[in-house]
This record gives C-alpha cells, sequence and structure tokens, in this order.
C-alpha cells in the first residue's frame, strides 16, 4: 500500500519502484522518471507493482525529470500527468516538444540551472547521453539507439555531485560521462536488463547487473542507488543479480538498495 506522506530530507534518494526516484538535495525536491499508474497492461508492457508512495505523497516538487516519454515504463499516464504540473520539468529535446510545457529540452551537454531552496545559489543540471540499448544497435536519423534518451548530472556548491543514469545500456557512455565530468559522488543507475524480444534480438535495452557493477567501477561513486529493475515483466534481472554481481566485483559497500520509500541519506 502505497505511503501517505515522505518527509523533507536534507540530502537524501529513495526509489518507489520501476524508475521513480525522489531526490531531495539543495532544499529542493526533484522526482525523476514518474510513473504511478496502478499495475497492468500497458501497451505491449505489463506493469506488477505500484509505487511505494503515490502523487499525492510528494509535497510540492520544484523539478522533475524525465529521461524519455516515449516508453510507458519510464513515463505512464499518472506520471505525464504529475511531470506536467510541476513548475519545470527537463528532458531531451524531442520529448520536451511532444510534453510542451513546462519542459525544457536539454541536448546531450547542455546544462540549466535551478534556483536552490537552501539559498546557497544554483543547482546545476547537465543532460548527458543514454544509449537506450546495444552499442551496434539501429539508430535513428538523430543518432539515437530504440529513442531519444537523456541522464542527468546534478552537482553544486557544497553538495554531492550526482548521475542520473536513464534507460542507458553503455557501460562505453558512462566511462565518457565519467571523464568529462569528473567525480560522480552518487550514481543512480537504471538497471534491469530490460528486454523486448522484438528489439534488437531481445538483447538488453538498459543495464545488467554486471554492467552497473562495471559503471559504478567507472565512476568511482561512493553510493550506487539502483533503480528500474522491478515492477515490469520486461525487467529479466532483479535486485539478487545485483547484489551478486556487486559482491562478484568487490563492489557491495557501494550498493545501497533499501526497501522502496526508504531513503539513502547522501555524503557531504
Amino acid at each position: 500500500m502505497a505511503r501517505t506522506e515522505l518527509s523533507r530530507q536534507e540530502s537524501a534518494v529513495t526509489v518507489l519502484g520501476g524508475p521513480t526516484a525522489v531526490i531531495d538535495i539543495a532544499g529542493l525536491r526533484i522526482v525523476s522518471d514518474p510513473t504511478f499508474d496502478p499495475p497492468g497492461p500497458q501497451g505491449y508492457l505489463t506493469k506488477t507493482a505500484g509505487p511505494a508512495c503515490a502523487e499525492r505523497s510528494m509535497g510540492p516538487v520544484d523539478l522533475v525529470l524525465v529521461s524519455h516519454d516515449l516508453h510507458p515504463d519510464n513515463l505512464d499516464v499518472r506520471g505525464r500527468a504529475f511531470a506536467r504540473s510541476a513548475p519545470l520539468l527537463l528532458t531531451g529535446p524531442a520529448a520536451a516538444a511532444r510534453l510542451g510545457s513546462p519542459a525544457v529540452g536539454l541536448a546531450p551537454w547542455a546544462a540549466h540551472t535551478v534556483r536552490r531552496g537552501d539559498g546557497q545559489g544554483d543547482l546545476s543540471v547537465l543532460a548527458v547521453p543514454a544509449v537506450h540499448g546495444p552499442e551496434n544497435g539501429e539508430r535513428d536519423a538523430d543518432g539515437n539507439v530504440n529513442c531519444e534518451v537523456t541522464g542527468f548530472v546534478l552537482s553544486g556548491r557544497g553538495i554531492p555531485t550526482l548521475y542520473v543514469s536513464g534507460d542507458n545500456a553503455s557501460v562505453r557512455t558512462v566511462a565518457e560521462v565519467s571523464r568529462r565530468v569528473g567525480d560522480i559522488d552518487v550514481a543512480l543507475l537504471h538497471a534491469g536488463a530490460a528486454r523486448v524480444p522484438a528489439k534488437f534480438e531481445g538483447r538488453p535495452l538498459s543495464m545488467d547487473s554486471r554492467r552497473a557493477a562495471a559503471a559504478a567501477a567507472v565512476l568511482g561513486s561512493g553510493v550506487v542507488v539502483p533503480a528500474h529493475y522491478d515492477g515490469w515483466t520486461h525487467f529479466s534481472e532483479g535486485l539478487s543479480d545485483l547484489k551478486l554481481a556487486f559482491h562478484e566485483a568487490g563492489l557491495s559497500s557501494l550498493l545501497h538498495a533499501p526497501e522502496h520509500g526508504t531513503w539513502v541519506h547522501l555524503p557531504r
């Protein structure tokens, strides 16, 4: 049963189920990839569990991040309404054109600043690339595999730098983010090895568990919070696979995956 209230935190992240996460940082409440519909079929995908917290429990939200708008496991009907009711929605350029106001489209490596709620200046939101499928998958006219997907890096004075991967299956892309951005303190990684038989011969559309562990090693993050690994039938790997992969890589201490709706407090 969804909780009725999600208390404000100084610096913390919680995953609500599927890809949806709440990030309280710099005096702001940020929600990424909102999905609030109940379980059931959604086109060619099937949702098996609802979120740990409903929309009404979010309270005032300052910013919504949408990695992509074309797949219901990342933006469903209620999630879309929630995102469009926020004061600001950041996403990719094509998604922003489809979603309309208050969406702002950011091409890869473009940044947008948001006035912090703690009075300490601005939060920088940097859009970074993502590859929603195999590296050698067929690309569209804009160079995207599967569809346009945007990751984000949040940073600012006195707060941890946080990377939200979006549905990215490419460790090479993670390495590029690390090289261009520098230190990433916290990584919110979409995992689950999502597979759709009709796409790319059933190869993963998002990171499998071993790639997630490899991405964590490349980033050098002290905290890794996994998302997008349960709640839908097309996720082929779950939390037990993630724990095993991080254990085998010697990175278990980095992985933070408490019960959905439970806060992971971030380093200063």
